[in-house]
């Protein structure tokens, strides 16, 4: 009999993906949330009671099962913490529309608070107007950009500084091959950790599902049968992640653990090969004055003693370049340059259209 290597009594269900383990389908639920549970404890990622945290909430399976999965063990193991779900609304006709009507229900089902920012409030431009302007290829990067800095606000409009995404594993090892793919090594290493922070700003966020692997989220969400929106986006298919995505899932038909592999390796690119020494405004000092750096590292820290007002390129004497995260000058966002993406995409767009600009908040429009 095909018995539950965990429980030894009931059927197995389920052959883990990440170990092959064959389990039962309660065990299954079981281990599957002990195993956020340890990332959780392992990264204090709740180090404080009390605390408000925003949890970004699409209706898909990620942002549903990280919902689920945080409010059961919130009453489990005593976070002492708040969630609230935080959506963001792209104005993708067909699509964010019908997804949001699941986040509503979702809000209601784990009796959560439910905040809904738009991007035609927030930029003056839906993706749907964008699209039109720019074609479907390249549009990812537009609303890429724009999301990331909507959660930002909509978390400073719900006064909390901790939003949790529900990357997964897939998720991280697909955006580690793009960024090793483009050679582009400062955003491998923050997409690699599962707390990212800047100096210059009180925003944090976490990825609780960095270690959980898609396939396993899509089971625990069918066993527990979850509410969410399954379609994809419209203006998704030319996304160069596509391609990092079909490269990924041959890899782990021939070697299953390769989704954990590229994840851990990831990681170690950041602290070996790149060295402690690139990593964040605050980790560098610490990193020095351990002993550990060499007289270009010194030279370098030199330099960083105070996190500057906005974020900074600094190149080493061997080639390799550190990156600096600071606050845009114009919106106040965070930001690696002067000017942040979002706010230079905006520019652009409304260039072509003058009479749409960005809201900055105070009441403060750029044109």
């Amino acid at each position: 009999m095909n018995q539950c290597v965990i429980c030894q009594t009931n059927r197995a269900q389920v052959i883990r993906p990440k170990n092959g383990q064959k389990i039962c389908k309660s065990c299954f639920l079981e281990v599957f949330e002990l195993e956020i549970h340890t990332t959780i404890v392992e990264n204090n990622i709740f180090p404080n009671r009390g605390e408000r945290v925003a949890i970004g909430a699409s209706g898909g399976k990620d942002s549903t099962v990280l919902a689920a999965t945080l409010k059961a063990l919130n009453e489990r193991y005593d976070y002492g913490v708040e969630f609230v779900l935080l959506s963001i609304d792209e104005g993708i006709h067909g699509y964010r529309d019908d997804s949001l009507e699941t986040v509503k229900r979702n809000a209601i089902q784990y009796e959560m608070e439910l905040c809904i920012v738009g991007y035609d409030t927030l930029y003056g431009w839906t993706m749907d107007k964008v699209v039109e302007m720019v074609g479907r290829k390249g549009n990812c990067t537009y609303c890429g950009v724009f999301r990331r800095q909507a959660l930002d606000r909509g978390a400073k409009q719900l006064d909390i500084s901790h939003i949790l995404t529900g990357h997964n594993a897939d998720d991280i090892a697909e955006t580690v091959l793009m960024n090793f793919l483009r050679g582009d090594l400062p955003r491998l290493g923050r997409c690699a950790e599962i707390m990212t922070a800047s100096p210059t700003s009180a925003m944090k966020r976490s990825k609780p599902l960095k270690y959980a692997y898609e396939k396993e989220i899509v089971l625990y969400a069918h066993y527990r049968e979850l509410d969410y929106f399954s379609t994809e986006c419209v203006y998704s298919p030319e996304a160069f992640r596509g391609n990092a995505r079909s490269l990924l899932k041959e890899l782990e038909k021939i070697r299953p653990s390769s989704v954990l592999d590229i994840v851990r390796s990831g990681e170690q690119l950041v602290h070996d090969a790149i060295g402690p020494n690139k990593l964040r405004y605050e980790e560098q000092n610490e990193w020095y004055e351990g002993g550990k750096g060499s007289e270009n590292d010194k030279h370098i820290l030199g330099n960083l003693k105070s996190p500057p007002g906005h974020g900074t390129t600094h190149q080493t004497t061997d080639g390799s370049r550190i990156q600096t995260i600071g606050v845009c000058e114009n919106c106040g966002y965070m930001s690696s340059q002067p000017i942040c993406k979002a706010c230079v995409l905006v520019d652009s767009l409304n260039k072509t259209n003058a009479s749409v600009g960005v809201s900055l908040g105070g009441g403060q429009t750029i044109h």
